[in-house]
């Protein structure tokens, strides 16, 4: 997806001229000329710290430099210089700032290669699950304080870890590259989010400039400097900018779908001629925490479910083989699919008793199916889905369903057929089984070799802003470009949702490979 070229990268080997006696200019313009000569950038700001260090870094390097230059939206900066040094790396972090899960990615900016990755817990999780509660608690401004400190030391804390880890230090770090949703952009910043969750959903920013990165409390070099890709409303945010960047789907011939379900399920349709993007609620009940087994992915969680075709009975995976625990959302997926294609679940998604081989009991009027007996857990209790988190999954999956067809055939007047590609991005979207998801009338039934996993396009966009100088820019291109559809206020959505609310759908001929 990163095909750049060579020479389009921010770290630059400068050749200035000489001063002398028939050219007197300055040293700063003599940096200034060279870069425009070189690499036509013009525009170039030059912080008072690093006027300060040139005249000795010239002269003692014989006026051949590194020079470190990046973007914001007024032209160029030179975020610093430096000696010829064979030994020395010009580092950048590209980050997925995810509202459970964030991703960093430490990148050599002259080789453009990936040098060491890591993942970990959000650690705002400690004060809330979701977004919407801390984006309560932010509105004490303590609390917001608190939250932003609690994810910013957490990048600190593990980039000092990678960094150790290749033997390199956090001052080798000049450019952060960080994508995030519209309320993470705002909590990593420490900007009170509240606007973002009351009508008329108004963010307090949607494109944040380049920053020193000291001043939002990164400990990198003291000249680095920290981009945030923008938002395009309160909930389409610049993670999907990044994931567009990435997939290069504003490039492409053909109409393509980009589908990214966490918190939101997030949506963009299109080509090189037109983008149409909508957000909705349509994750909650496949992340952990919503349901009393949902879980995060992690050792002994169930990733995959099926149905064994000769004894009618539920097999599962769970991660790294260890005894179950509980389910991740891909694994619930699979699970629903199971249920419903074996018949132990009916059209509306209610438990059907005499299908259930015993493994259905009701507890205060609830029905519970039994997915793992308590002697083979690993909690000591038995593995169950209730009927109340089966609703919610059905909801789910009617919501994704709608906001599909809205966007593609509604708004785009497409029909699924039409989409040459339908890209799955981030983490959930790397383990999602299509065909399960096809089977409960979550996903469109369209030609399977279609989809196309896009893994984690979040951290692959803020990478490629990493390595190419142009990608700048075309993030901005494609916030302008991109038609945005309010599902808050789209009537047409709930009339379309109910029809939804069915394995896999009222009209069952949109699902004809789904036996029913």
């Amino acid at each position: 997806m990163m095909d750049i070229a060579d020479d389009n990268g921010y770290v630059l080997n400068l050749k200035v001229t000489k001063p002398s006696l028939e050219n007197n200019t300055a040293d700063v313009e003599r940096i200034k000329q060279a870069l425009k000569d070189n690499f036509k950038i013009n525009n170039i700001k030059i912080c008072f710290d690093i006027i300060k260090k040139i005249p000795h870094i010239l002269r003692e390097s014989n006026h051949e430099i590194k020079a470190v230059i990046f973007r914001d939206l007024a032209g160029w900066i030179l975020v610093d210089i430096a000696k010829e040094d064979k030994d020395q790396l010009f580092l950048g972090v590209a980050a997925d700032i995810g509202t459970t899960r964030v991703v960093i990615r430490i990148v050599d900016l002259e080789s453009k290669q990936v040098l060491i990755e890591k993942g970990f817990d959000n650690p705002q999780i400690t004060i809330g699950p979701d977004v919407l509660s801390r984006i309560h608690y932010a509105k004490d401004q303590k609390g917001l304080e608190e939250l932003s400190y609690l994810l910013i030391q957490g990048f600190n804390s593990n980039i000092s870890d990678l960094c150790k880890k290749i033997d390199r230090k956090a001052e080798d770090i000049y450019l952060f590259s960080g994508a995030g949703n519209t309320s993470m952009t705002h909590l990593f910043l420490g900007v009170e989010p509240s606007g973002i969750i009351r009508e008329p959903y108004i963010p307090c920013i949607n494109i944040p400039d380049t920053l020193k990165a000291d001043k939002v409390g990164l400990n990198l070099n003291p000249n680095a400097v920290c981009f945030l890709f923008p938002n395009i409303g309160s909930y389409f945010g610049g993670d999907l900018i990044s994931g567009i960047l990435y997939c290069n789907l504003n490039k492409l011939e053909k109409p393509c779908i980009m589908v990214d379900v966490g918190t939101n399920a997030e949506v963009v349709v299109g080509c090189k001629d037109w983008l149409v993007a909508c957000a909705g609620a349509a994750g909650p009940a496949l992340e952990g925490g919503v349901s009393d087994i949902g879980m995060i992915a992690a050792p002994g969680v169930i990733d995959k479910v099926s149905i064994n075709k000769d004894t009618n009975k539920l097999e599962f995976t769970t991660i790294e083989n260890k005894t179950p625990v509980g389910i991740c959302g891909s694994g619930m997926i699979d699970l629903a699919a199971a249920l419903f294609l074996s018949k132990k679940i009916d059209i509306r998604g209610k438990f059907i008793k005499t299908n259930c081989n015993g493994r259905l009991f009701n507890k205060y009027d609830i029905d519970y199916f039994i997915i793992v007996d308590k002697e083979d857990s690993g909690t000591g209790d038995n593995i169950c889905i209730s009927q109340v988190d089966l609703n919610s999954l059905t909801s789910s999956k009617a919501a994704m369903y709608t906001i599909l067809e809205v966007i593609v055939c509604n708004t785009a007047g497409l029909s699924f057929d039409d989409l040459a590609k339908f890209y799955v991005a981030g983490t959930f979207g790397s383990f999602i089984n299509p065909e399960s998801a096809i089977s409960i009338g979550m996903l469109p039934d369209i030609k399977r070799d279609k989809f196309e996993v896009l893994g984690n396009s979040s951290l692959g966009g803020a990478t490629k802003l990493l390595i190419d100088r142009a990608a700048f820019d075309e993030a901005g291109k494609i916030r302008k470009s991109i038609t945005y559809i309010e599902l808050n206020v789209n009537a047409e959505f709930m009339n379309m949702f109910s029809g939804a609310k069915f394995y896999p759908h009222t009209d069952k001929s949109r699902f004809p490979s789904v036996p029913v």
